[in-house]
């Protein structure tokens, strides 16, 4: 889970600092067309403030592999791929959309959304009692 939280973190602080920089030309490079609005600008900069968020919350629990909350964050990033991924294929299959990057993204969401799955999947070690609390030290 640990790798999977490093790799998440990198993909989503990138992508994250992108769209508050520079939104217009990071949906260029995603979707082939640019921002036209004030509101679609603000818009695109408070997505990328999500996924920095994102990024930071994988990148400070990338320690934590075994507890509820690390698990949660797990959950919450499938929810993330898989809606980006239908987000993704809506653009480029029912919108007509297709940049450089829509479908390299899609199948990166895939992908992280099955190893996320996979680390769900696999049972957390079970709790051990530390000898110390045994001998009452």
């Amino acid at each position: 889970m640990k790798n999977l939280q490093i790799v998440t973190a990198v993909i989503e602080l990138g992508a994250g600092l992108a769209l508050m920089g520079f939104p217009s030309a990071a949906v260029v490079f995603l979707l082939g067309s640019p921002l036209d609005t004030a509101a679609a600008v603000t818009l695109g900069r408070v997505a990328g403030a999500a996924l920095l968020a994102l990024g930071v919350a994988c990148w400070l629990a990338r320690g934590d592999t075994q507890s509820q909350a690390a698990r949660g964050l797990i959950a919450a990033m499938v929810v993330y791929n898989f809606a980006a991924v239908a987000l993704f294929v809506f653009a480029g299959l029912g919108l007509g959309l297709c940049g450089v990057a829509l479908w390299p993204a899609a199948v990166l969401h895939m992908m992280m959304a099955v190893w996320c799955i996979a680390c769900l999947r696999r049972k957390p070690p079970a709790k051990t009692i530390e000898t110390s609390a045994l001998s009452g030290k």
